[in-house]
């Protein structure tokens, strides 16, 4: 049965003990469907760790639980979200027309084409790239096979994705990222990138204004002048984050937000501003693009609930578009993502994506569902959290020791890589080059940025640390600071 990733999972401070809000936290998530029925809450141990609370609190909770019926216990097999739930459960649910996501039935050498080679674009310090060495290929390719010679997949098929992997995607959002949706409302797509296309073709014209973090995601620039949108930057500044004044002010048809680690500056929003920008879609019929990118590895904090999750809690989840990608948990050659979309726009996001691309490969996504069904991508996620935060912890140790203080690091300890600042020196383009002759990866912040970078006193640049080996942080660090100092 799948297991249940506590994700955004809050204790309140309102509540007198810590169990006590432990308990509410879990009912909640129950009474609003986000965690399914049937589905296998973590051991006590696990989220002990996970919230960093005692066992016995944990214990506790979890025992009030099951006396009240929300969740039960199987000797030898854990706890389990109850499949009938106490009737006043089921009247609340009802009541405030929430719908539950459909339920569900049921490590290798890496290979020499996959090593470093000079003209390796995966290479140190490469952005946007995960650990490709700590991936689980083996049993990955185990769930290829299973699937490989199913003929009943291997013709044409849904345009919208696999119905399974969609029902698994389902739960696996709404307990991780407090995510509404069902099955129905999820479009299986090639990556975030066509996600992020079908959304704005979905629901802007040529012309139209749209508002983008600047500096942003470049990727995300190049749709915007493919379709021959109107960009609007707005500012986001090292630890303080978007100009939500700007945003509040704006007569703009659309919003794109990278709103759990922005990239590249690293800055998070919290409940507060989140909730200010989905009234502001509301009240000027606007769309929001949550590209929820990083969300999977705070390291500092727990995760923020999603801002489609909070829209839809208020019941106004019918202006955002929520886009993910498998990969930055997974690996980037997967390439699949997902879209999230209101269901008035289900069947034109369909079209769009029926002329686009017609349907998404279906091995890959009966492996995928399974992957996710059976607990593997959680299990993935969890070790892959625990393995970045040590990467981030030896990126700062060493950076601090090799640059005296000469680089400042920006962005929050999240995600998959660093941005460093400084003053004088070197120009960013000028490290780039020469790392680039050391067959490593420095990424230029004017890379980001849609305008001109001339305003800037500063010089900067990002640094990618998911595909680089904990023990190579350091000797590599200190080669590029040599760089620096050259």
């Amino acid at each position: 049965m799948q297991p249940i990733d506590v994700g955004d999972l809050q204790l309140n401070d309102q509540h007198e003990t810590r169990q006590t809000a432990l308990f509410h936290a879990i009912r909640e998530k129950i009474v609003q469907n986000l965690w399914s029925r049937g589905y296998k809450l973590p051991s006590t141990r696990k989220l002990a760790i996970e919230l960093s609370v005692s066992r016995n609190t944990v214990i506790y909770a979890y025992e009030q639980l099951v006396t009240e019926g929300y969740i039960e216990s199987k000797k030898g097999s854990g706890f389990y979200v109850s499949v009938e739930q106490p009737e006043y459960f089921l009247s609340f649910s009802q009541s405030n027309g929430i719908q539950s996501s459909h339920d569900v039935s049921a490590e290798v050498d890496m290979p020499s084409s996959a090593r470093v080679t000079p003209n390796d674009i995966n290479r140190s310090f490469a952005p946007g790239v995960p650990d490709l060495n700590a991936f689980p290929f083996t049993k990955w390719q185990r769930l290829l096979q299973r699937h490989s010679e199913r003929q009943s997949i291997a013709g044409n098929q849904d345009v919208q994705g696999s119905l399974a992997l969609r029902e698994a995607l389902s739960g696996y959002l709404a307990s991780s990222r407090s995510v509404r949706c069902h099955a129905d409302r999820i479009i299986i797509t090639a990556g975030a990138q066509q996600a992020i296309s079908i959304g704005l073709m979905a629901t802007l014209e040529v012309g139209d204004k749209i508002l983008m973090e600047e500096p942003g995601y470049r990727q995300v620039h190049k749709i915007v002048d493919l379709f021959k949108l109107e960009l609007d930057g707005v500012s986001v500044r090292e630890k303080v984050g978007l100009d939500i004044e700007k945003i509040l002010a704006s007569d703009a048809k659309a919003l794109y937000v990278t709103p759990s680690n922005q990239y590249p500056m690293g800055t998070t929003l919290n409940t507060d501003q989140r909730l200010k920008l989905i009234d502001w879609a509301n009240k000027h019929e606007s769309w929001i693009i949550e590209d929820d990118y990083d969300s999977e590895f705070q390291f500092a904090h727990r995760p923020y609930t999603s801002m489609q999750g909070l829209a839809g809690k208020l019941g106004f989840d019918d202006r955002i578009i929520y886009v993910g990608s498998m990969s930055k948990v997974m690996f980037n050659g997967l390439r699949l993502g997902y879209l999230v979309v209101p269901e008035q726009l289900v069947t034109k996001c369909l079209e769009i994506k029926d002329a686009l691309s017609g349907d998404t490969a279906s091995h890959t996504q009966a492996a995928l569902a399974d992957f996710v069904r059976e607990g593997d991508l959680l299990r993935h996620i969890r070790k892959m959290r625990r393995l970045y935060k040590l990467k981030y912890e030896a990126m700062i140790e060493a950076i601090n020791s090799e640059f005296n203080g000469d680089l400042e690091v920006v962005s929050q300890a999240a995600g998959l890589h660093v941005t460093v600042k400084w003053l004088n020196g070197i120009s960013e383009q000028e490290w780039s080059r020469k790392a680039e002759q050391e067959n490593i990866v420095i990424r230029p912040f004017d890379f980001y940025e849609y305008g001109s970078s001339a305003g800037r006193d500063w010089s900067a640049v990002v640094l990618g640390f998911g595909n680089i080996s904990l023990d190579d942080v350091k000797p590599k660090i200190k080669e590029i600071a040599r760089l620096f100092y050259q």
